[in-house]
């Protein structure tokens, strides 16, 4: 089967965007596939709930004194809004640390409005989509008592426990590496084995994982934000489920189910284009029936995303098919 998501302008296709994508079952049982499954692609964001399981497992993330809805910021790629720069801010102060030992850099809030009020008064790494994930980080190189400075190098203390804990849940020793967007590193992994991480977030297999994936699920808002596609599928799902999107146009999810149990979904969009993210995605849940109708009810303006040109006319839509 080939996954694809199609730009139709009027009547005619204009464009495709081709995607990788395999789904497991409970047993480790491949359901579904489109193109390579065996495809490696970098994990970029989709990796912060993993990332942020070791500054729980290592109990990092209990010594900084960090709320759930802080370990769910650990695991966000948020908007910038300001319950997220406050969230991030909250937890640079438990841990004694200022905006100086953050090594993300920053960006432009995501969201318009939040956007726009930081262009008067400057964009910080709190406004970073990392700068939850960075505080985990953090909070690692304060439990270890090791020097925060170049927390982001792969030889640093704090890599080496992430590595570790990776390492642990792939039961891979050595991984590829590249430098993701936010200066930290991130791995190379197969398509099946990142349905495989994420099988194992829904899971009841390690404690940590059970606590992050409880701490996006009660605060799916800090994991994105407003208008995002990741926190309307934990809300709407209602427990039921997590996605993670990540750059380039990767995403992971899992959903428990009654007829699969608790099922890992990973995809990549070949070309790295995130417009055919979101319409992928509910292609598959909807090929599977993963979703409830409530549910499928409360995401369907992601089923098919509509195009509108600079006068705001609706001139087409991109539709995922699987042929």
């Amino acid at each position: 089967m080939q996954l694809s998501c199609n730009v139709i302008r009027g009547k005619n296709i204009e464009s495709q965007h081709m995607v990788h994508a395999v789904v497991i079952d409970c047993e480790g049982k491949i359901i579904f596939s489109s193109g390579d499954p065996k495809h490696i692609t970098c994990v970029r964001s989709s990796l912060k709930p993993f990332q942020a399981s070791a500054t729980v497992s290592v109990g990092a993330a209990k010594s900084a004194g960090f709320l759930e809805e802080e370990i769910a910021l650990m695991c966000a790629s948020h908007n910038g809004e300001k319950i997220h720069v406050q969230t991030a801010k909250g937890m640079a102060t438990k841990l004694g640390f200022n905006e100086k030992h953050y090594e993300c850099g920053s960006h432009a809030p995501y969201d318009k409005k939040s956007r726009e009020k930081a262009l008067k008064t400057g964009y910080t790494v709190f406004h970073n989509n990392c700068s939850g994930k960075h505080s985990g980080m953090l909070a690692i190189a304060k439990k270890l008592t090791a020097d925060p400075k170049n927390y982001i190098s792969k030889n640093h203390p704090v890599q080496k426990v992430i590595f570790k804990q990776l390492s642990k849940l792939t039961g891979k020793n050595k991984l590829s590496l590249g430098i993701d967007g936010c200066s930290a590193p991130t791995p190379f992994l197969s398509l099946i084995e990142i349905a495989q991480l994420f099988q194992l977030l829904g899971s009841a297999k390690y404690f940590e994982l059970q606590t992050v994936y409880r701490a996006m699920i009660n605060h799916p808002y800090l994991v994105a934000g407003k208008n995002r596609f990741d926190t309307n599928f934990i809300t709407a799902l209602r427990g039921r489920g997590i996605t993670k999107v990540g750059g380039e146009a990767v995403r992971g999810a899992v959903i428990k189910t009654k007829k699969y149990g608790t099922v890992g979904i990973a995809q990549k969009v070949i070309d790295g284009n995130q417009r055919a993210n979101e319409p992928a995605m509910m292609r598959i849940c909807s090929y599977l029936s993963l979703l409830m109708p409530e549910e499928e009810k409360k995401l369907n303006k992601y089923v098919t995303k509509k195009l509108f040109n600079h006068r705001k006319i609706h001139i087409g839509d991109i539709k995922a098919v699987i042929i």
